[in-house]
C-alpha cells in the first residue's frame, strides 16, 4: 500500500492539502493533530497537549527564543510519537492508501520510525500565515497575537522544520500546487 505524509508550519496548508490529494488518489486522509483528543484523557500525554494554552501567549513570545521554542515543540513532539506510530500503524493494517499529516511529525521522527516517505510545508509567506491565524485563531484571540504567530511560524518554525528536512532528505515546500504534485509523484513511485 502507499503511504505518505505531510509536516510543516501551523496553517501551512498541510490539511488542506491532504484531504485535496486523498481524494485525487482514493487515499485516507489522517489527521493527526486529531489524536490530542484521545492523548488529553492520558495524564501523562495532557500536559504536552495543553502545553501552549497553558501558558500566557503573550509572555511567551516575548521571553522565548527560537531554539527554546523549537525544543518545546521537540519535546512535545517526541511525547506523542508513540501514539501517533499506534495510529499510522494502525492505519497500515487496514491496507489502504493514506496521507499522514500533521505538525508533530518532525522529519527525524519520521526517518527515523518511518518506512515511507513525505513533505514540509514551510508555507508560501508571512502574511498569509497571519492571514490564516486571523481567520481560524490557533492560540490567541487578538490581531496582535496573530502577527506574533506568523512570525513565529513562518520565520523561526519555519527555518527549524526547513533544517531538519534538509538533514534526513525530505522535500520542503512553500508552494502548494507543486506540494501537490510531489505527494501524487511519491503516491505512484510507491505503489
Amino acid at each position: 500500500m502507499k503511504y505518505v505524509f505531510i509536516t510543516g508550519i501551523p496553517t501551512a496548508g498541510k490539511s488542506y492539502l491532504a484531504k485535496k490529494v486523498a481524494q485525487k488518489t482514493h487515499s485516507i486522509h489522517v489527521d493527526i493533530d486529531k489524536l490530542r483528543v484521545v492523548m488529553k484523557k492520558n495524564s501523562n500525554l495532557e500536559p504536552w497537549v495543553n502545553f501552549f494554552w497553558n501558558k500566557n501567549e503573550k509572555k511567551y513570545w516575548e521571553t522565548i527564543t527560537p531554539k527554546k521554542h523549537w525544543n518545546n515543540l521537540k519535546k512535545q513532539s517526541e511525547i506523542f510519537w508513540p501514539t501517533i506510530l499506534q495510529k499510522i500503524h494502525k492505519i497500515q493494517k487496514t491496507n489502504k492508501s493514506a496521507i499522514f499529516e500533521g505538525v508533530n511529525i518532525l522529519p527525524h521522527l519520521a526517518y527515523k520510525d518511518l518506512n515511507f516517505s513525505g513533505i514540509v510545508l514551510a508555507g508560501e509567506s508571512k502574511q498569509l500565515v497571519f492571514q490564516r491565524c486571523k481567520n481560524d485563531p490557533r492560540w490567541g484571540k487578538i490581531e496582535e497575537l496573530h502577527k506574533k504567530e506568523a512570525e513565529w511560524f513562518f520565520v523561526h518554525e519555519g527555518k527549524k522544520y526547513q533544517k531538519e528536512a534538509k538533514k534526513y532528505g525530505y522535500k520542503v515546500f512553500h508552494d502548494n500546487k507543486k506540494a501537490e504534485k510531489e505527494l501524487i509523484k511519491l503516491l505512484k513511485y510507491t505503489a
